[in-house]
């Protein structure tokens, strides 16, 4: 899999802090932002390392363990939790490359994992045989590396890969090139130091890479603004130059899209997160700029064509206009460059319930995850002779989610899978018939025969209806501890998952589970993403508020009983929802948060996130964030829910700074705070199984003390 630079958070764009706003205004000024930083008395848990910020760190992790793991349910929960963690009959998922699956598995006896691949047939069997290519916990243990799986990218052939690993978890990696034949790494190949690098195949012996070059060679992003050519053999300081992107983009770096029927290599400059110029690179290392708008958002390739869904509402030079949200191809030319005249085809249109989720391309064919009122169906789109593409739709379960697992850009095959808040996971396999096979399903995790899922609408501040789901035993009468889940951002659905965790820990215990899709997220396309940017960020917080009240009346809940609970984006989201509204809950789970908006540009890489929020160095900008920001709006002597934060030293993308200062603030002012930092996992807060079962464990046990959780315990398989 290619390292992207819009990895989920996401890490979003910067267009760099310091430029005016469209309206003229200036930026804050050096001194002003100076004054700000002088008041903050935390600023020095923002050393992420250092051996003061560590001890408290230590401290605060004794602190929390101890109440938590003494729980009488702590360890019965941990066990079972990791026991379904590193169970063998789990799915291994995996990508699908010429004749074979690729898949990365972690278990009790390897706990880092082991990177493996079996056949496409015989992966379709009970038992497959696996082949290990890589042994993680051996590679880690002779080098004396606390290495962390990153993914892979092989050639064309399957000749060479690519192996990102990572210490500690964080988006930083070394770059290695491997020999799957061989199963070692080539002692002479392809190589990059630590860092956030973006690397891909060209061909069996060139690379097109960006990386840490020395000053000025990274965005304020902390991404590659530069993309180079280096062929196998050659010194990588002789690497030819393609192109440079600015400093204030987001990142630059290539896309090369093999398949049989064309090559197709791309260097994608993004000016921020939500918007990109495309350029097709020639054989001889010229560049073109394909006209596609800056909204287009590259989903893939399929034979010839290029692939966009669309943010924004266009009109192509000579066509017709394509509404905000649809799919389309795009044909690319003879040698590799954009034939003038190339049509563009509108493959899909959503209309006001449904949206596009996910895209990949096969060889034969383009596969899409297509939701209506946030349940899945998958289409299938094929181009006939004539040029014109027919759609069918691949026949799945419905009223769940439906995602598509891998598609072949070398053959025939694609995978799908289903699963509901209640419907343990099924794989289904497509051998290029437009037929889906069940060839695995996920044993049933807990018993979910006396749970059913509602799907209710909360009327929200502006009148906008907000879908929620509402997972729940069947007999449950009156009231209940319940935990309402969100994210509303950077365009992320929040679609039905099958959730062990949730259903061990919670839902059979008699808790009730409530996912709420607020604007800020892409349930219902772009439109519902843009309108919780920026200025608009609030209208994702009413959305969760209408949710919580709207639960509340209907009896499902009381504030008393009602946690919250959100990662990233999602710890923004509860904890802005914790100062703004605290006595509509009862407890917060706040994962690997964001919470100091006014200094977020300045800590891991917030910078790239300004297109989301906006940049607080612009007055303007600086205005709305002051408004919602929870780092700046906690007060004591206000009665706020209990807290608990959870987060990770080797984050480099949010980093733990925000759930620090958050913690040692309010805890300062009186309130009721816990706070446990993992050292590894990077922003999944979880390098392996053990330490996600602590984190998870900790919440749940958290929030079933907070909220009144009975500990009677259906029995769970």
């Amino acid at each position: 899999m290619k390292t992207n630079t819009r990895i989920l958070l996401g890490a979003l764009a910067a267009l760099g802090f310091g430029a005016a706003s469209a309206a003229g205004a200036a930026s804050v000024s050096t001194k002003e932002a100076a004054a700000v930083d002088a008041t903050d008395p935390y600023l020095w848990l923002e050393d992420v390392h250092g051996e003061k910020p560590m001890e408290w760190v230590r401290a605060q992790n004794s602190k929390s363990t101890a109440v938590l793991e003494a729980d009488p349910n702590y360890q019965k929960d941990y066990d079972a939790i990791l026991k379904v963690m590193d169970a063998t009959d789990r799915i291994p998922y995996g990508t699908l490359e010429h004749e074979f699956v690729f898949n990365f598995w972690q278990d009790a006896q390897h706990p880092k994992g082991i990177w493996r691949r079996t056949g496409v047939a015989e992966y379709a069997r009970t038992a497959p045989e696996w082949e290990t290519l890589l042994d993680l916990d051996k590679l880690a243990a002779d080098e004396h590396e606390n290495w962390t799986w990153k993914g892979a990218d092989c050639s064309p052939t399957l000749k060479r890969c690519l192996v990102n690993l990572s210490r500690g978890g964080g988006d930083a990696v070394v770059v290695r090139e491997f020999d799957p034949a061989a199963k070692a790494f080539v002692a002479d190949g392809f190589q990059l130091k630590e860092a956030k690098s973006s690397i891909t195949w060209l061909d069996e012996d060139t690379v097109l890479f960006g990386t840490d070059f020395g000053p000025g060679s990274m965005t304020t992003s902390g991404y590659p603004r530069v993309v180079k050519l280096w062929k196998r053999g050659e010194p990588m300081d002789q690497a030819k130059t393609l192109y440079e992107g600015k400093d204030t983009d987001v990142a630059t770096a290539a896309d090369v899209f093999h398949g049989p029927a064309a090559r197709i290599a791309l260097i994608q400059r993004d000016v921020s997160f939500f918007t990109s110029e495309y350029y097709l690179l020639a054989a001889d290392g010229t560049t073109q700029q394909i006209p596609v708008p800056l909204g287009a958002d590259l989903k893939g390739a399929q034979g010839k064509h290029l692939i966009f869904t669309l943010r924004d509402d266009w009109t192509p030079p000579g066509g017709a206009p394509i509404r905000k949200g649809s799919l389309i191809a795009w044909r690319v030319g003879e040698r590799g460059s954009h034939a003038a005249g190339s049509a563009v085809a509108v493959l899909f249109t959503p209309d006001t319930h449904s949206s596009i989720d996910e895209v990949a391309a096969g060889r034969d064919a383009l596969y899409v995850s297509v939701y209506r009122d946030v349940t899945g169906s998958i289409h299938r789109f094929r181009e006939n002779a004539d040029g014109k593409w027919r759609d069918t739709e691949v026949k799945l379960p419905a009223g769940g989610s439906t995602h598509i697992v891998a598609a072949n850009a070398w053959g025939p095959e694609a995978q799908f899978r289903f699963e509901s808040y209640v419907a343990p996971t099924t794989l289904y396999s497509d051998a290029g018939d437009g037929r889906a096979v069940a060839i695995k399903s996920l044993p049933a995790r807990f018993d979910s025969s006396g749970l059913s899922t509602q799907q209710f609408f909360a009327t929200s501040k502006d009148g906008t209806r907000i879908p929620y789901f509402v997972t729940r035993a069947n007999n449950l009468t009156g009231p209940a501890p319940t935990v309402l889940y969100g994210y509303g951002g950077f365009e992320i659905s929040e679609t039905p998952a099958y959730s062990p965790n949730f259903g061990l820990l919670w839902l059979t215990r008699g808790g009730v589970f409530v996912v709420a899709n607020i604007r800020g997220g892409g349930e219902y396309g772009p439109a519902w993403h843009q309108a919780a940017l920026l200025q608009n960020r609030q209208k994702a917080y009413d959305d969760f508020q209408a949710v919580a009240e709207d639960i509340v009346r209907r009896g499902i809940t009381t504030p008393k009983q009602l946690g919250i609970m959100g990662g990233s984006n999602g710890g923004l989201l509860v904890s802005a929802n914790m100062v703004e509204r605290p006595e509509l809950f009862g407890a917060v789970v706040c994962q690997v948060p964001l919470i100091d908006m006014i200094r977020y540009t300045q800590i891991g890489a917030g910078a790239s996130w300004e297109a989301e929020y906006g940049d607080p160095a612009k007055p303007a900008d600086r205005a709305w964030i002051m408004k919602y920001s929870p780092y700046q709006n906690v007060r004591a002597g206000t009665r706020y829910p209990p807290v608990f934060f959870v987060t990770a030293t080797s984050d480099d993308r949010v980093t733990p700074v925000h759930a620090r200062k958050m913690a040692a603030l309010m805890e300062s002012q009186g309130h009721d705070v816990l706070f446990h930092e993992n050292t590894d996992g990077g922003h999944a807060a979880a390098a392996n199984h053990k330490q996600a079962a602590q984190m998870w464990t900790l919440s749940f046990v958290y929030l079933k003390q907070k909220l009144g959780l009975g500990s009677a315990t259906a029995a769970a398989r």
